[in-house]
């Protein structure tokens, strides 16, 4: 799986690392002071994943929580993501990953111990000023599951969350590597939210990712053992039967979940920054959001004009209420 794996000298007797490390012992290890000293240092085209991919285990340094943008989650709440790991191993031709970092190698943090406190110190702060929740996000660099048995963290993670019962965990993924999370009792403020989309969009888009069926399983073991679910519809892209495929999907989906058993749904249609945007025309020319207009609107984002993203979504959002959803629990993703 792994070409190199670079270990920074401070954690080569990390149970973390030597975990790894059995795991991949045909991969070349390289030990090195800093990440940050190899990671980006040469420009290495987002493709070139499909053929060599390195892995490198390192400490995050500085800021390891950040606030999220305005419309990340639910409203009313203030909603922060935590750092953990860079890049992913899926390859969605959408993902903004492939314009933000100048690498599609991976990185792992493996502090897990400065990581979670950073987070539990914030809720300690907010708890202070504000009787409200508050929100933590992991996955927004990396699928926060889909190599979860190798940075072993969810554990960890989610200790801070069963000391917080007023602070909110999610897990955002495509993965159905969900093993971890089974072993491990829910808690009703750890949230797993899975990304869907129509069967076909995610043969075209989702390229190496699990399968829809294969995710509704996934949903399935965690509901079944008593994990709150949540849903992302995200992104949305627009083809002629765009309402057809979705309500298929939905009629998938209550199969195995109804929706008002569903924490949260989030709908939000595909945007680009500028940058990510020339390395998508780059990278997927083909790709069938191209056969639709994109404008760069008010926030600097390419994607559909404002019309025609409010009648997706709206067109959307219908859907998820006719099939059972409650209104509150619906919302737009980056967008009101």
């Amino acid at each position: 799986m792994f070409d190199k794996i670079y270990v920074e000298k401070e954690l080569t007797h990390s149970p973390i690392t030597e975990n790894i490390l059995k795991r991949f012992k045909s991969s070349e290890v390289v030990i090195i002071d800093n990440y940050e000293e190899v990671f980006q240092k040469v420009k290495k085209p987002y493709l070139q994943k499909r053929e060599t991919l390195n892995l490198f285990v390192a400490q995050k340094k500085g800021a390891l929580v950040k606030e999220a943008p305005d419309a990340y989650g639910l409203s009313g709440e203030p909603h922060y993501y935590f750092i953990n790991a860079y890049n992913c191993i899926y390859e969605c031709n959408y993902c903004y990953l492939q314009g933000y970092f100048h690498s599609p190698d991976l990185v792992f943090f493996i502090n897990h111990e400065e990581i979670t406190q950073a987070i539990e110190d914030t809720i300690h702060r907010h708890q202070e000023v504000s009787d409200k929740g508050i929100w933590f996000h992991a996955g927004e660099f990396s699928d926060s599951l889909a190599l979860s048995h190798l940075t072993q963290d969810l554990e960890s993670y989610i200790d801070v969350f069963k000391r917080n019962p007023r602070a909110y965990l999610e897990f955002r993924t495509k993965s159905a590597n969900t093993r971890a999370l089974e072993d491990i009792s829910p808690l009703p403020n750890v949230i797993t939210s899975f990304s869907l989309s129509p069967a076909d969009k995610i043969k075209d888009n989702d390229l190496k990712t699990p399968s829809l069926n294969t995710r509704l399983a996934a949903i399935k073991k965690l509901r079944d053992k008593g994990h709150p679910i949540a849903l992302h519809f995200d992104p949305i892209i627009y083809t002629d039967d765009i309402v057809e495929s979705y309500e298929e999907m939905l009629e998938l989906i209550i199969e195995t979940i109804p929706l008002t058993e569903v924490e949260y749904i989030s709908l939000g249609v595909v945007r680009f920054t500028k940058d990510v945007y020339k390395q998508v025309k780059m990278n997927y020319p083909e790709s069938e959001y191209f056969y639709s207009e994109l404008i760069t609107s008010h926030d600097n984002k390419v994607k559909y004009p404002r019309p025609m993203r409010l009648w997706l979504l709206g067109k959307i959002k219908e859907l998820c209420l006719k099939y059972g959803a409650k209104k509150e629990s619906v919302y737009l993703c980056m967008e009101e």
